[in-house]
């Protein structure tokens, strides 16, 4: 539900980025629809229609701006259980969730009903998630006809219209105009690499997140330096064959939004890679909200971020791997794993060679194979167990899942407790109030000896815990650093 009209009359007045992504607004007079961001002259009060969603705003017939590109608009994050529901699907739907399994399989990957799922969705946005589907695949074929040079062919498979014809279509029905005059008017880059902006609710601390990013690089398949993060990619394509390549985030502080580069072999799984660099990212998150309830704590890094991941079963590998070791200790045994099992991929950068190891390819091996690796036999018997749930689908680490299912799933396979299972639920499950208790930098932080202790002291700072691990983390590594 959005609030009253004339409050959002006012944050679209003061063009207040804290609102961006979280309402459109459709002007009569022109038929067009924009972020509330947007820097073209205010309408009139009685000339403009409020919406949840840009799907909600092309229902009623209104087309996106070419100038503010809703396209662009952050995602959000909210707590609240259904519109997390709806939110979690949205995201899904955004990296093409609906084209393989339908509504079933999506609500079926949620843990709900197609029922609850699609009453939920039509009370958050306003359309049903077919509609919102459709919207999305347009906003992303908009996206790569004004960003890239990719063929236009190939931006209808990408985007997933499956068919030139059905691009056409659909562009003259939402857009009034073909795809071949869009691309006219707004060039694009090189055919070799594509470039895509993610915008983001400022502030960002792009440093933090770099810092972070940067302690816990995997050898071969990550890099970063002082203004951009690398890494290699694989992924299945639509048709069952791999998509291998590389990307590159850097930040355009100047905008406000971070610069995803990718090789242009990704471009069958460019809606997922978009996704999961905006996970990676915390591009949902809303800094306001979070520096309200975490006060003096947030202080020092007002835009601090919590990393999500690229790949959950990639993630939850390292956090059994740095267990109970140093982060310099786990980075080194992730490299060897992915240097040993990983499959070869071709960059611009010979740093960058391989990539981290599906779950799929270590489901197949004994925990011998891993253990020679320098693993301990225990740690080698989990991390065989994780990607043996995550390739049989019987364990889903992404935003989305079902989360106390998800967390009781973790802590019956062997090796993983409470602090892994919040670990994961911080940065692959993407849950803002996760809080592992056991973590002893968030007891010392909190002056605490047991995590029932830390619990109870971080009870204030709810439903925002994970942030304020992230706080509790940046300052014991500037601390180090300081001594």
């Amino acid at each position: 539900m959005l609030p009253g009209d004339d409050y959002l009359y006012r944050a679209l007045s003061a063009h207040d980025e804290r609102f961006d992504g979280r309402f459109f607004v459709g002007v009569r007079t022109t038929g067009i629809y924009c972020r509330p961001v947007c820097r073209v002259r205010l309408p009139r009060r009685a000339n403009c229609s409020f919406f949840a969603s840009a799907a909600a705003a092309e229902r009623r017939g209104f087309r996106p701006c070419l100038r503010c590109r809703p396209e662009l608009a952050p995602g959000t994050a909210s707590v609240d259980a259904s519109a997390r529901l709806a939110r979690s699907a949205a995201a899904a739907i955004e990296e093409g969730a609906l084209e393989g399994a339908g509504l079933a399989g999506l609500a079926a990957r949620l843990g709900v009903s197609d029922r609850h799922l699609r009453r939920v969705f039509v009370e958050a946005f306003g359309v049903a998630p077919i509609d919102y589907a459709q919207t999305q695949r347009l906003l992303l074929a908009k996206r790569l006809l004004t960003d890239t040079a990719m063929p236009i062919l190939d931006v209808a498979f990408a985007a997933g219209f499956g068919s030139l014809r059905r691009l056409n279509a659909a562009f003259r029905e939402r857009y009034r105009m073909s795809p071949g005059a869009l691309r006219r008017a707004a060039g694009g880059t090189a055919l070799g690499e594509i470039t895509v902006a993610l915008a983001y609710r400022p502030p960002y601390d792009w440093a933090a997140m770099l810092g972070f990013l940067g302690r816990r690089a995997i050898a071969g398949v990550e890099s970063v330096d002082q203004r951009s993060y690398r890494r290699t990619v694989v992924l299945d394509a639509s048709d069952g064959r791999a998509a291998s390549g590389w990307l590159q985030v850097t930040h355009d502080a100047r905008r406000g939004r971070l610069q995803l580069a990718m090789s242009a072999a990704l471009a069958p799984v460019i809606a997922r890679v978009i996704g999961r660099a905006k996970r990676m990212f915390d591009l949902a998150c809303q800094p306001d909200e979070v520096q309200a309830a975490l006060g003096s704590l947030a202080a020092a890094h007002p835009g601090l971020r919590v990393p999500g991941a690229f790949d959950g079963f990639e993630i939850a590998a390292r956090a059994v791997l740095g267990q109970q070791v140093s982060v310099a200790a786990a980075r080194t045994l992730a490299g060897r794993l992915a240097g040993t099992f990983g499959a070869p991929v071709g960059t611009p950068w010979p740093t960058l060679a391989h990539a981290f190891p599906s779950a799929q390819q270590v489901a197949v091996l004994e925990p011998a194979a891993i253990a020679g690796l320098g693993v301990t036999a225990a740690r080698a018997r989990s991390i065989v167990a994780l990607a043996r749930a995550c390739a049989s689908g019987a364990l889903v680490l992404e935003p989305g899942a079902p989360l106390a299912a998800t967390l009781d799933a973790l802590r019956e396979l062997p090796g993983i407790g409470a602090w892994t299972a919040q670990y994961l639920a911080m940065r692959a499950l993407g849950w803002p109030d996760a809080f592992p208790a056991a973590d002893l930098g968030v007891r010392r932080a909190l002056q605490v000896a047991r995590p029932a202790q830390a619990e109870a002291a971080a009870s204030a700072w709810r439903p925002w815990r994970a942030y304020a691990v992230m706080h509790f983390w940046q300052s014991e590594h500037e601390q180090e650093i300081r001594r």
